[in-house]
């Protein structure tokens, strides 16, 4: 690679994970080295890649060069080419904690549908209602991996593990006032959770957090 290049892009990931294609971080990265790499992409229609991350600007120069890509601005994902997989595998469900919590939310729920899987969303369901959270009881019991954002105290993911069999990914956000410390407090407490089978992703990792969930869920 040229002292002067930009990105050696993954186009084999895909084969080599079992369908888990490339995905491009954004944020970070200039407005010219994204329509540099959007371009690259775009010589290969074959293969899938997701843009994470991808705040007004850089989806814009994204759209540029790949107009038909797919983009949820409220997740700050593209995905190119646009179509989604036929699902496979079992469900996925993501629960949000509340509506600040979207963003992330909406991140891991298009990352495991672009990933092959049924995933659907739950919102509001934070303990401040704890009525609210029992009241999708049924569903995240049908799941087979569940993914619970939330920021403020971070406690939604241990009170639904220990309702349910499937393993539960916990996604700390960034969402609370000062004591939360960016994420930091959460993130502690999902770390602590008493309830088994919780893994934790790094704050606002929606991304990984839907990816994980898409493995875990695949078909056998």
């Amino acid at each position: 690679m040229a002292d002067d290049d930009i990105a050696d892009l993954d186009l084999d990931r895909g084969r080599r994970r079992g369908g888990f294609p490339e995905a491009v971080y954004c944020e970070g990265k200039s407005v010219a080295q994204l329509a540099e790499i959007a371009a690259r992409v775009g010589r290969r229609p074959d293969v899938v890649t997701i843009f994470t991350r991808a705040d007004d600007a850089r989806a814009a120069a994204v759209l540029r060069v790949l107009p038909d890509a797919f983009h949820d601005p409220l997740a700050r994902l593209l995905v190119w080419p646009p179509g989604r997989p036929e699902p496979t595998g079992e469900s996925v469900v993501v629960a949000c904690a509340g509506t600040s919590d979207l963003p992330v939310a909406r991140e891991a729920l298009l990352t495991a549908r672009h990933l092959g899987r049924p995933a659907e969303l739950v919102v509001d369901v934070g303990i401040a209602g704890l009525h609210r959270t029992l009241s999708k009881l049924e569903i995240f019991r049908e799941a087979s991996a569940i993914v619970v954002v939330a920021g403020m105290d971070g406690a939604l993911p241990g009170l639904i593990a220990g309702l349910v069999a499937a393993p539960v990914i916990a996604v700390p956000t960034s969402v609370g006032y000062g004591a939360s410390f960016g994420g930091v407090a959460p993130l502690l407490t999902m770390l602590n959770a008493c309830a088994p089978g919780v893994a934790v992703v790094n704050i606002d990792n929606g991304y990984g957090a839907g990816h994980l969930a898409a493995q875990i869920a695949a078909p056998r």
